[in-house]
């Protein structure tokens, strides 16, 4: 794992309710976030989390699917998830933040 990825699960496993499962049968650096028993979002890699925000929030916070995409290239503008990548720190507020969102979506 990455220092980037570790630091943005140490962050993540705050939110109340929210888990993190390795794979270990996996050598790519797969995981996956569950919530209340459901999957809310998986790490392909070190550096990308696909966290299923709904389109409603996708549309509401400006994002975009990214075209160069290696996991899901053909994915549709009305996907439930969104790949989220991280390369600096800085970027790690604003994912816990939508996964915060992803949750409280879950919760109600």
């Amino acid at each position: 794992m990455s220092g980037l990825k570790d630091q943005l699960i140490e962050s993540l496993e705050r939110i109340p309710g929210l888990e993190h499962r390795l794979w270990p049968e996996r050598v790519d650096d797969f995981s996956t976030l569950h919530y209340d028993g459901k999957e809310v979002g998986h790490f392909h890699n070190s550096n990308e989390l696909d966290l299923r925000l709904g389109k409603k929030l996708i549309r509401v916070e400006g994002l975009h699917h990214h075209p160069d995409s290696n996991y899901h290239p053909n994915r549709t503008v009305g996907s439930q998830y969104i790949e989220l990548r991280f390369c600096k720190i800085s970027d790690l507020a604003d994912i816990v933040r939508l996964v915060q969102l992803a949750v409280d979506g879950l919760a109600k």
